[in-house]
């Protein structure tokens, strides 16, 4: 059974990892610091970051129940190696992250609006004991309510 794009979750999860590995990554490159850029899939060298993506329903406020708006609730983390930059890569990151999302809050037209809640750096609890820097970036995502199961209307 393969699934197609039609459900909503994996359109959001895939528009968030777009925007991770192409606006966000683009946004990095321009830095004058060399900071490791994101990438999903197999990474070999470990010149680069795999960030976690967790997706959750959110509470709907009753303006978006009336007119039918979905709210999502993505949450990216992502944990840096132990080095003397881990704390300069949390504000990279969450920066970068925020002009991405500033500059394109439909996430390429597959939401309504996309606002970043929170943002949290986790320092490590001991330093140079092999734990690094940690950046949750949590985000509110609305979505016009699709069809059921990619059924058209």
């Amino acid at each position: 059974m393969t699934l197609d794009n039609s459900f909503i979750e994996l359109r959001i999860i895939e528009a968030v990892k777009g925007l991770l590995t192409g606006p966000v990554n683009e946004i990095l490159k321009e830095s004058k610091f060399a900071i490791p850029l994101i990438e999903f899939g197999s990474c070999d060298g470990g010149g680069s970051i795999v960030p976690v993506i967790s997706l959750s329903s959110c509470e709907r406020t009753e303006k978006e129940r009336i007119i039918r708006l979905d709210a999502h609730s993505v949450t990216v983390f992502i944990n840096f190696p132990e080095t003397p930059d881990g704390e300069l890569y949390c504000y990279a990151y969450s920066g970068a992250v925020g002009r991405a999302v500033f500059d394109d809050p439909t996430l390429g037209g597959v939401t309504d609006r996309t606002v970043i809640t929170s943002r949290l750096y986790i320092p490590p609890k001991k330093p140079n004991c092999g734990e690094g820097w940690r950046l949750q970036i949590t985000m509110r995502i609305v979505v016009e309510n699709p069809p059921p199961c990619g059924f058209s209307t």
